[in-house]
């Protein structure tokens, strides 16, 4: 892997590392933090009805985030190579097992998120502006800007990202202030509920429900995992990525918590449930009209930020791919002026670009949840193989960073992976199966990369 600085008497360019501990944690936050959270909360409160549960769901959420963060952090630590997740799975198991996880990353999860974050982003942009254009056209200009900011290297990626999370922090602190200092509490009527903590009484139909909730949840609370991708230009990776990974999913958990608190002293848990614009509500309570716009640009600004978090990260698994000369031999190529892989990010935006037009992005992210929690929980495991490994060797974690609680901590993980799969399938059939056959697709289309590989050597 060409994932060092250039040495002398190189050919070729390397992956610079540029990126530091503000860079890593921004990158986690911002690739959690997209528009689900303005959104989310009234889903969840369609779903389970007390603030109790509500908060729980969220909660519960959140601790699944950071179980997950401090797994990634000790795979981090242990193998801090460019791909990331790619590479652990690979390291752990088989290249094939790997190629179709960039396979689906570059087809369904993130290729899917970014065209329905383009698409946000721009309906909110015009709703603001009034511009006359359509929205696939300003979803077009919003990923071509992102491309070309990227292909200018890291740093150039780096800081436009610092910037959107900043910004996206802001405007989600201006709603928890607003909902706590300026808006109304909700009439007792509105937050008072007949069964207390829990809306029905415990039974598995409490548990299903719960479990239901918790797909909005964990779809809000993914994207940390993207971290993993850029450690190949970050500096010191073995100790900055644990660091800002566990630090960024910490940060969101906390904003998390805080935006559903205010959502529900504001609006009640009923009022929560009837809306499906809570954050607006929220402002509109607080400051009126003015408020509500003020949040439309919040949002629109978080989802650009989103989309500069994926064009930042998700490109370094097709370079990784390539680089093992199981994809496009030119997506491995780096500029030799900003080290970086402009052909796999360009590919990244032209095919959200196409998606974003094409208008089938629903459909796509509809595939996601189970696709993308089959390959949290076989990332975990890849902990306990590569522990195994390496005490074999006699190697240790250069940070001597260890996951609290391993393999009990992790197995827990993994079981809630996998219980998250099942009640995907369970509930939405027809879409999961779509997105395992978009996934065993690649088996055949890792054979014929490597055979390809294999001719050329």
């Amino acid at each position: 892997m060409t994932t060092g600085a250039v040495r002398p008497g190189e050919a070729t360019p390397a992956l610079a590392r540029r990126l530091g501990l503000f860079d890593v944690a921004m990158i986690v936050m911002g690739g959690i933090i997209g528009s689900g959270i303005f959104m989310n909360p009234s889903v969840v409160a369609r779903l389970v009805h007390t603030p109790f549960l509500m908060l729980a769901a969220w909660t519960a959420g959140g601790l699944i985030a950071l179980a997950g963060a401090f797994i990634y952090a000790e795979l981090a630590a242990r193998r801090p190579e460019v791909g990331g997740q790619y590479a652990y799975i690979r390291e752990a198991y088989h290249p094939m097992l790997a190629f179709i996880y960039g396979w689906t990353l570059l087809l369904v999860v993130q290729t899917g998120g970014m065209a329905a974050s383009a698409i946000t982003f721009a309906s909110y942009f015009l709703d603001l502006t009034h511009l006359p254009l359509a929205d696939w056209a300003v979803a077009l200009l919003a990923l071509g800007g992102l491309t070309a900011i990227n292909c200018l290297g890291v740093r150039a990626g780096g800081t436009a990202q610092n910037v959107f999370m900043v910004l996206k922090v802001l405007a989600i602190v201006s709603l928890i202030g607003c909902g706590l200092m300026v808006a109304r509490v909700a009439a007792p009527a509105a937050t008072a509920t007949a069964g207390g903590l829990l809306d029905r009484p415990a039974s598995l139909d409490l548990l299903t429900a719960f479990g239901t909730a918790m797909v909005p949840v964990l779809f809000a609370y993914g994207g940390w995992q993207t971290a993993s991708f850029i450690a190949g230009e970050v500096r010191d990776p073995r100790r900055t990525l644990p660091r800002g990974l566990i630090l960024g999913v910490l940060g969101v958990v906390a904003l998390y918590l805080a935006v559903n608190w205010v959502c529900i002293r504001v609006l009640g848990p009923a009022g929560l449930a009837q809306t499906s614009t809570p954050a607006s509500q929220v402002m509109r309570a607080a400051l009126g009209e003015p408020g509500a716009r003020l949040i439309a640009a919040g949002i629109a600004l978080s989802t650009l930020g989103f989309l500069s978090q994926s064009m930042l990260t998700a490109p370094r698994v097709y370079y990784a791919m390539a680089d093992d000369g199981l994809f496009f031999r030119g997506v491995a190529r780096l500029h030799p002026r900003s080290r970086v892989p402009v052909v796999a990010i360009a590919l990244q935006g032209a095919l959200a670009a196409v998606i974003a037009v094409s208008g089938r992005y629903e459909q796509i992210l509809n595939y996601v949840v189970s696709a993308d929690w089959i390959f949290f929980g076989l990332s975990a495991s890849c902990l306990l193989v590569l522990r195994r490994r390496d005490a074999r060797e006699a190697a240790t974690t250069a940070a001597g960073y260890a996951v609290p609680g391993h393999p009990w901590t992790t197995a827990a993980f993994i079981a809630v992976s996998a219980l998250i799969v099942a009640n995907t399938l369970y509930k939405y059939p027809a879409n999961s199966l779509i997105g395992l056959a978009i996934m065993l697709a690649g088996v055949p289309v890792y054979y014929i990369w490597s055979r390809r590989r294999a001719t050329r050597r």
